[in-house]
């Protein structure tokens, strides 16, 4: 039997912001997120909390056709470029902005006026324009000792080939009015009911020239002390149909069809925040909603934080240390390389609501999904509520024996009856998650040569927390490689996952207080010839790489890990996708 102890991982770098001038306009809701409110304030007359009517109102009353007026809405602005038109009533980001704060009071108003919007104003030069403001509504939450902060967002702008053209039409249907749209229909849908944590719906700004509005509100929350618990970014949600091109993990060619898988994309491998999320909401899907909806969808937990090359609003609050993850479609109209020859609609004028193929001045084809929305939008908003009344997350302890075997101890947040226990091999989602009863039982998983472990709380009501950090189990080694033994040597892993999308994860497990020159991991075809070499930093943990290794890639591979020059190991991976 072996002891395990915890080693803090950090998953973010520090970023330079240029923002100045960071403004919350609405005093309230600044105190409401900073926890200085007294809750009853913003009661409901007849509270709606149990959490299975919670996950039915949000299911029954998400509706499509909601999502495509706010879409025909957003595009009929023409430009929502962030330096566009702001005077103008009709056309412009003003005009968008102020349409959307309108609609967050319109929920308000019908809902007691619980729901608090605000704008988060600052100070940058984009795109010859030097104040800015995103558009957010507060919905406050009952237990503000806790005081965490629920954030759902997408961001409004959006631009054509040129990426200040305040001129061109700029209707940015799939990026991102789809986003948009989901965000302000869980406003309408989710302010009618009470949280226990708060949740706050943004629709942000500038993330086309840089992610500024995104990286604003997160500057602004570390600044301010907000609490962040959980950060879901919408972004290119809408889309069934994919380009000539798209951004890798890639889809499989023009005009394929894809509306009923939608894709998480996260930081990190072993023990990332960021995954965890992912995984959480996947099984509240999975657990919650699966057996109840008319068309399932397939959850893909994707190894990449993004698609190559490209980002997304999420990463800022990432940097920061907020855990945050990105929903987007299976399919995109393009990877907005926008060179010549490039035909497809995404960062140019052709991202418009459809055509009219009949010739009666009526589009009839579109180019989002509102069903498909509408999917993604309910899988968004169940996994909110479900983090957002959640208990509390747990820290454990954790033995190991032959068998193998685990013995889980809870060691803080001990105060509820059952626990739950997630266990993965080489995938990025649970192969298994497990109840245990108590503070200390043992768990005896099918035989594999490494597990990833983390527990969740469980209430009274059946809901489980957020998932708690990883540990690492090697049972090659017979024991826990959190903090390894002094060894002489590293242990290549198998990657992770042996297939799954265009990404893997390359491990190595590393011995305490290693010293070395350099690292890298080549990669090598079926006859030997060098494909990549991936440079890898070898720290006291589990340490990782991605390799993207592309759409439909098919064949064995190896990899192999060299240290100062000497190779250490080699094993095969194998793609079939």
């Amino acid at each position: 039997m072996k002891n395990i102890f915890i080693i803090p991982v950090l998953f973010f770098a520090p970023q330079i912001k240029a923002q100045t001038n960071i403004i919350c306009t609405n005093n309230t809701a600044e105190q409401v997120m900073l926890g200085n409110y007294v809750p009853s304030d913003f009661s409901s007359t007849v509270p709606i909390d149990q959490y299975d009517a919670i996950i039915q109102g949000i299911e029954s009353e998400i509706n499509a056709d909601s999502l495509k007026a706010y879409i025909i809405k957003m595009a009929s602005f023409s430009n929502r470029n962030t330096g566009a038109d702001t005077i103008s009533t009709t056309t412009g980001i003003g005009a968008a902005r102020r349409w959307v704060y309108n609609k967050f009071e319109q929920f308000s108003a019908a809902n007691e006026n619980r729901l608090l919007p605000s704008y988060l104003q600052f100070d940058q030069m984009i795109c010859g324009f030097p104040q800015h403001r995103n558009i957010f509504a507060v919905l406050p939450g009952t237990d503000v000792a806790d005081n965490k902060i629920i954030l759902i967002e997408g961001h409004i702008d959006s631009r054509c080939e040129v990426l200040c053209d305040i001129l061109c039409l700029a209707e940015g249907v799939e990026d991102n009015a789809s986003g948009s749209a989901l965000v302000l229909e869980l406003a309408r849908v989710m302010s009618k009911y009470t949280f226990k944590n708060t949740l706050v719906f943004m629709l942000t700004i500038g993330e086309e020239q840089g992610l500024y509005g995104a990286n604003a509100f997160s500057t602004y929350a570390v600044n301010q002390g907000i609490n962040i618990e959980a950060v879901l970014n919408n972004d290119v949600v809408g889309g069934i149909t994919c380009g000539e091109t798209s951004s890798p993990p890639s889809c499989p060619g023009l005009n394929d069809i894809d509306s009923t898988q939608i894709r998480f994309f996260t930081y990190g491998g072993f023990n990332s925040a960021h995954k965890q999320l992912a995984r959480f909401v996947k099984l509240e899907y999975t657990e919650e909603l699966l057996d109840i909806v008319e068309v399932p969808m397939t959850i893909t937990i994707m190894a990449s934080e993004d698609r190559v090359g490209r980002g997304g609003d999420h990463i800022p609050f990432r940097q920061d240390g907020f855990t945050a993850m990105r929903f987007t479609a299976a399919n995109e109209h393009g990877d907005a390389s926008l060179g010549v020859g490039y035909t497809d609609h995404q960062h140019t004028s052709d991202d418009i609501l459809g055509v009219d193929t009949t010739g009666d001045m009526v589009i009839d084809s579109f180019f989002v999904d509102f069903n498909y929305l509408a999917r993604n939008t309910v899988i968004n908003g169940v996994g909110a509520a479900m983090a957002a009344i959640g208990p509390y997350q747990p820290d454990f302890a954790m033995n190991t024996f032959d068998g193998p075997g685990f013995i889980i101890k809870i060691i803080d947040q001990t105060q509820y009856a059952t626990y739950r226990v997630g266990i993965r091999t080489l995938t990025n989602d649970w192969d298994s998650v497990y109840t245990i009863t108590g503070i200390l039982d043992t768990i005896y998983p099918p035989v594999a040569a490494m597990y990833y472990v983390s527990v969740a709380s469980v209430d009274s009501d059946g809901i489980e927390s957020l998932f708690s950090k990883e540990f690492a189990v090697d049972f090659d080694e017979l024991g826990i490689v959190e903090e390894l033994p002094v060894k002489t040597g590293v242990q290549l892993l198998q990657n992770k996952p042996n297939p799954f999308d265009e990404s893997t994860i390359i491990g190595v497990l590393c011995p305490t207080g290693i010293k070395y020159q350099s690292a890298f991991i080549i990669i090598r075809d079926v006859q030997g010839k060098e494909i990549e070499r991936l440079p890898i930093v070898l720290e006291n943990e589990v340490s990782e790489v991605t390799y993207n290794h592309g759409y439909g890639k098919t064949g064995i591979y190896t990899y192999t890990l060299v240290v100062d020059g000497n190779e250490i190991s080699t094993l095969r991976m194998i793609f079939a996708n």
